[in-house]
């Protein structure tokens, strides 16, 4: 039998005053949260509490962990054995001793190792270091990838976008640039907006060769060399060369892409705990990774249906230096644009800091929950009660008392001041996590647990036809005009002959409410022999019909490999096509997924892990609309019993106060 507090969409987070369990309702974090306290206050365990009981609730979690406190959530061991923790305990510290505190400690709170295991079922947790293969790496190969169409039509974010990359990638060069001053930010962000605003993706390699030749005559109204002379362009680009030479960047150049619907959820749909190790990273480095991480959020926020219920969890620790109240560091305007957004798409953002005096307030004043330990100073307490008073909406606010308050906090023992809560703020002693907390793990602690740690579903991407084939060259043939040729962007000046196919091809069946259309383009090589062309052998291109040129690159004066004679004769290509039609009929059908239970079905395009998270939403959304109609029923009663309660205590007052005037 489960305890009481084990309710879904109800978080255990401690007890409250009065000694009952404190339960916080998943949902006022849609209206976001901060953690505020000093060293020892209990603030990563409260923060890691938090994240445990979203995982129990099925709540994926991004986290971002510039300490390197948060990879403790990786570190739970339900048989709560001394072996299991022997390999993790810090020295000088005994794992028997740590394995019965632990046990101990989790009796007291009413939780055991049956809810550890809980734990771990109901959620899967991933340490990624970005720039190290410590952990899971992470690549920004496609972080100059053009942005999804939510973004792109959407000027005010696609302007966000650039500028923050473009600052980003400056301040990795050591450039600290004004967005407005600098040249070098101007000339990135044109060069940036101009591909993305065509639908063209962008990599290093290009970006270096685009700095210097942006293939731009002006800059605003000046000329190119005016604005912006070519030798300093190549300054520039020489320094953004050294940085994809240097040995220590090919950590960023390979792992998994930052793709953040695998970060929530693995390929079955099971829930994800993703956790951004960055402690190891400079501070442009980490500043780089953060931005670019906040923005590929923003663009997956953008891209989900609205929803009432919490569907995602965004968690930072330590936020100092990325959310100063005068400052706007790149990371900054992606995070102000998810606290006003993303509470309609069901994405909550929880923040935490030891230092609340370089904080945003103003940002924050929209945040619904603030969690507020021991403060260090009286400068702190009077901060955070002004950016409480900011965040009451207009309320009053007893600042006298909450100083009071705030001054007699105990470690572990936090002062809640929620918007939802008609009580007012609550004090709050948390509970013990069911994560082992040793403290930030050491590089050598991450590499063992890197086995253990199952990395999202590998993405399929497009081939491109390989440029280098080993072969005969043969000159380039002339070819019948009624044979198109065209060609794609090569490596080198050899070119391998392909047979494109380009369709569109549609979808639709009335019974389940499909109709899908989309173009596509496939790439067969050609073959010795009497059949010259099998299309199971073609690779999908991705690019657009109208997007390949029709003139051979610069300096491509052979082919690899003769054209076969079929290939010259135009007639053939009637029987290709054909035969290239019937291919797409058997292999480029729809795929859908169905429950059994909702009679729900998968959307075009929509794997199995984007499903079942649409599910758990939708029961998610079901489940909160018949607890708002059980809370709509019984709310008179309630308040009724609350006026009664109310009066007869007022009425105990007064025959008291009556019976000691008698006296």
């Amino acid at each position: 039998m489960l305890p009481d507090y084990e309710k879904m969409g109800v978080f255990y987070l401690g007890k409250a005053d009065d000694g009952g369990p404190f339960l916080y309702d998943a949902r006022h974090l849609l209206t976001h949260g901060v953690v505020i306290g000093m060293t020892g206050s209990g603030k990563t365990g409260l923060s890691i509490g938090l994240l445990e009981e979203a995982a129990i609730d099925g709540i994926p979690a991004i986290v971002i962990d510039p300490k390197g406190d948060l990879s403790n959530l990786l570190l739970t061991f339900p048989q709560l054995r001394a072996e299991d923790f022997a390999p993790w305990v810090p020295e000088g510290k005994d794992p028997a001793e740590e394995a019965a505190t632990w046990q101990k400690g989790l009796a007291e709170w009413d939780q055991d190792g049956a809810r550890i295991q809980r734990l771990r079922d109901a959620a899967e947790v991933s340490l990624y270091t970005p720039g190290s293969s410590s952990g899971i790496s992470v690549s920004i190969v496609k972080s100059l990838d053009v942005p999804d169409a939510a973004v792109l039509d959407d000027p005010e974010a696609l302007r966000e976008r650039v500028v923050a990359v473009a600052s980003s990638l400056l301040g990795l060069v050591g450039v600290d640039a004004d967005p407005v001053k600098s040249r070098e930010h101007v000339l990135l962000t044109s060069i940036l907006h101009g591909h993305w605003s065509k639908g063209k993706s962008l990599d290093l390699e290009t970006l270096i060769q685009r700095v210097q030749d942006p293939k731009v005559a002006k800059i605003g109204v000046l000329d190119l060399e005016t604005f912006f002379p070519l030798k300093e362009r190549f300054e520039l680009a020489a320094m953004f060369n050294n940085l994809l030479a240097s040995p220590s960047f090919a950590a960023w150049l390979e792992g998994e892409a930052l793709d953040v619907s695998a970060f929530l959820r693995t390929k079955a749909g099971k829930p994800r705990i993703s956790i951004f190790s960055i402690a190891h990273l400079g501070d442009a480095e980490r500043m780089f990774f953060v931005t670019l991480l906040l923005h590929q959020m923003v663009g997956w926020m953008r891209s989900q249906s609205g929803t009432t219920s919490l569907r995602a969890l965004l968690y930072m620790d330590e936020i100092f230096g990325y959310f100063p109240p005068v400052a706007n560091p790149p990371s900054k305007a992606p995070l102000l644009t998810l606290l006003k957004q993303a509470r309609a798409f069901g994405l909550g953002v929880l923040l935490a800091t030891q230092n609340p005096v370089d904080l945003d307030y103003k940002g924050l004043s929209n945040t619904g929950t603030w969690f507020i330990g021991r403060l260090q100073t009286d400068r702190d307490k009077a901060r955070v009660v002004e950016g409480l008073a900011g965040a009451a909406g207009g309320q009053p606010v007893d600042r006298p008392a909450l100083e009071r308050l705030l001054s007699g906090l105990e470690k572990r023992q936090f002062l809640v001041h929620d918007v939802h809560e008609p009580r007012g703020p609550l004090l709050l002693r948390t509970r013990f996590t069911l994560s082992y907390l040793r403290g930030p793990l050491t590089r050598e602690h991450i590499r063992a647990l890197r086995p253990k740690v199952a990395a999202p579903p590998v993405v399929e991407t497009a081939v491109e036809p390989d440029q280098g084939a080993a072969g005969t060259a043969s000159p380039l043939p002339v070819l019948p005009k009624e044979i198109v040729q065209v060609f794609l962007d090569p490596r080198t000046a050899t070119l391998v002959p392909y047979l494109l196919g380009a369709a569109t091809v549609s979808v639709a069946d009335a019974k389940v409410g499909l109709d899908v259309t989309r173009e596509v383009v496939f790439a067969a090589p050609f073959r010795s022999g009497p059949v010259p062309v099998v299309w199971d052998e073609a690779v999908w291109i991705d690019t657009k019909l109208g997007e390949l040129s029709g003139e051979p690159p610069e300096g491509a004066e052979a082919l690899v490999d003769a054209l076969p004679d079929a290939a010259q004769k135009a007639k053939t290509y009637a029987t290709w096509a054909k035969d290239f039609a019937g291919w797409l009929v058997k292999n480029q059908g729809v795929s859908r997924l169905k429950s059994k239970s909702t009679g729900l079905v998968s959307e075009a395009g929509e794997d199995e892990a984007a499903f079942r998270a649409r599910l758990s939403q939708a029961a998610r959304e079901e489940r909160d609309a018949a607890l708002d109609a059980l809370k709509a029923k019984y709310a008179p009663k309630f308040d009724a019993l609350r006026d009664k309660i109310r009066d007869e205590g007022l009425a105990a007052q007064e025959a008291r106060a009556a019976a000691d005037h008698a006296a």
